[in-house]
């Protein structure tokens, strides 16, 4: 009688846990697409090289992914990477990773991160290259570069292959929430909340 009861909590736990991987196991060494023979060329990524020189050409940040989307080899592998590159000034706005961590590294210049937790506990530091910083699953965080003068370049490893990201200015004020809305829940006006959705639905 007690060994049922063990298998069944060992059960019940089991499928706990399995409900908050990020990425579903496989049951094969990897995941070919259809119509895809693998060779070497399958498991390499060149998507990179150009994300790692310094500032972006046409915008002030600019990330560039290696996800599962970007690199098929990835699918069921439970990582991923991006490149994020940043022109002086330039900021990653507040956002979050409903899927994965992100483990952060500063490859060239310096760069500002935060993080608030469950608590709404604002948690910052000064990053220089070869600093690294955990930014923990789901929760909102950023990164901005204040060096007037130069850019500011870092990858992020993340465990999945599609970490996925919710933009939180875009996702609150460029969705089609009714502004009224969030008019009452930022305790403002009608006309800010009206300028903070033309600015994220241009951006």
């Amino acid at each position: 009688m007690a060994s049922n009861a063990w298998l069944t909590l060992a059960i019940v736990l089991a499928t706990l846990l399995g409900t908050h991987a990020g990425d579903p196991d496989i049951t094969s060494d990897f995941i070919v697409p259809d119509g895809v023979t693998p060779d070497a060329d399958f498991f390499t990524f060149k998507g990179l090289k150009q994300a790692l020189r310094g500032a972006p050409m046409d915008a002030t940040f600019k990330v560039t992914k290696a996800s599962q989307v970007e690199f098929p080899a990835l699918m069921g592998q439970s990582v991923s990477y991006a490149a994020l590159q940043f022109a002086p000034g330039g900021i990653n706005p507040p956002h979050t990773h409903p899927r994965s961590a992100e483990l952060l590294l500063v490859v060239q210049g310096w760069l500002e991160v935060g993080l608030v937790d469950s608590n709404n506990t604002l948690f910052t530091q000064t990053l220089r290259t070869g600093d690294m910083f955990v930014f923990p699953k789901g929760l909102v965080h950023f990164q901005v570069n204040k060096d007037p003068r130069y850019p500011a370049v870092a990858l992020s490893a993340f465990g999945s292959a599609n970490a996925g990201t919710v933009s939180l200015p875009k996702t609150l004020f460029g969705s089609g929430i009714d502004e009224d809305i969030l008019a009452k829940s930022f305790k403002t006006d009608a006309q800010t909340i009206d300028k903070l959705v033309s600015a994220a639905t241009m951006g």
